[in-house]
């Protein structure tokens, strides 16, 4: 039978994707954002997506003992772009979600953040959640991961808190296998030539290098744009414009820098063609831009599923199971 989880702060289904790459099956997706919600609810019919607010109270007799608890919890606290108020911030949701912990029993954990959650400032509360997750069975570990390791052709730096059983945390190991990117014009090409650009070549040429890391905004953002003015500049050296997010591919003449599609961006954060996005172009974008890249994901839930399983021999014949 496979592994199931329950996410936190699913959004647009970067890290419930991965998690479906790994092998893990959905008990329950819950997300507070009704448009993520429905992109959810348009790609996978048959998951269990709760749309609810998690300073709220919920049942969570149903998700007791699940195989995995999993969370994009939300960066804003830790951005070294915002207040960083950390534990402090009303949008902290760490406490939150350790407090699932505590009520369901996960046999692991695997919650994802910004790195700003590293600095120093906030080691205080990295050590408040690990002697936590110690007092209740768990062994945790933190661990700042490069989206570009992973094939990912963005610059992406996410960290990981992931805690097992500690009767299986002698054999959790992060993953370490190096998948080299392509870069943003190998990855972006044939997206922009679809509508017969002809310059579509000396674009990709130009565009040799991967991204810069993509940022989502906020519903208090007035639309979608690559980023504020040094992030912009970085796509600038790939002939990009980061000003805004088009509505479509460069026309045959088109002439200048162009600019990207919210599908060009999920393409660069890891999703396949195939994953549809629900809403107008800035839900959309949002949606996308914060999304944890399905691939890094895909391989920290491998490395998780690995530590969870020992052999049984059953007369001549073994089996895998979840410790």
């Amino acid at each position: 039978m496979a592994p199931v989880a329950l996410e936190l702060c699913a959004g647009a289904g970067g890290q419930a994707l991965g998690l479906e790459m790994a092998g893990f099956g959905h008990v329950g997706l819950i997300e507070n954002d009704a448009a993520a919600c429905n992109t959810l609810r348009l790609n996978r019919p048959g998951w269990n997506v709760i749309e609810h607010d998690l300073f709220q109270p919920l049942d969570l007799k149903p998700f007791k003992g699940v195989d995995l608890l999993a969370g994009g919890l939300p960066c804003p606290p830790f951005s070294v772009a915002g207040k960083q108020l950390g534990e402090r911030d009303e949008r902290n949701l760490f406490n939150v979600g350790i407090n699932y912990v505590d009520a369901i029993r996960p046999k692991a954990v695997m919650f994802e953040n910004v790195k700003g959650m590293l600095d120093p400032r906030f080691a205080d509360y990295r050590a408040w959640i690990d002697q936590r997750l110690r007092k209740l069975g768990y062994e945790p570990g933190w661990k700042l991961l490069q989206a570009s390791d992973f094939g990912v052709p963005q610059l992406r730096p996410r960290v990981l808190m992931v805690a097992v059983r500690k009767e299986a945390s002698s054999r959790f190991q992060w993953p370490t296998e190096i998948v080299k990117p392509a870069s943003v014009g190998e990855t972006l090409h044939d997206l922009m030539a679809a509508r017969g650009w002809q310059h579509a070549g000396q674009w990709r040429e130009r565009a040799s290098r991967i991204a810069p890391t993509v940022v989502g905004g906020s519903k208090k953002h007035g639309g979608p744009d690559l980023g504020p003015t040094r992030a912009r500049k970085a796509w600038a050296e790939l002939h990009v414009d980061g000003l805004g997010i088009a509505n479509e591919a460069p026309g045959t003449d088109f002439a200048g820098m162009p600019r990207l599609t919210v599908r060009m961006v999920a393409r660069l954060q890891g999703f396949h063609d195939q994953w549809g996005l629900w809403g107008g172009k800035t839900a959309q974008y949002r949606q996308v831009g914060n999304a944890f890249p399905p691939p890094v994901a895909a391989a920290v839930a491998r490395a998780i599923i690995t530590s969870s399983k020992r052999t049984i021999k059953h007369g001549h014949r073994a089996e895998a199971i979840a410790s």
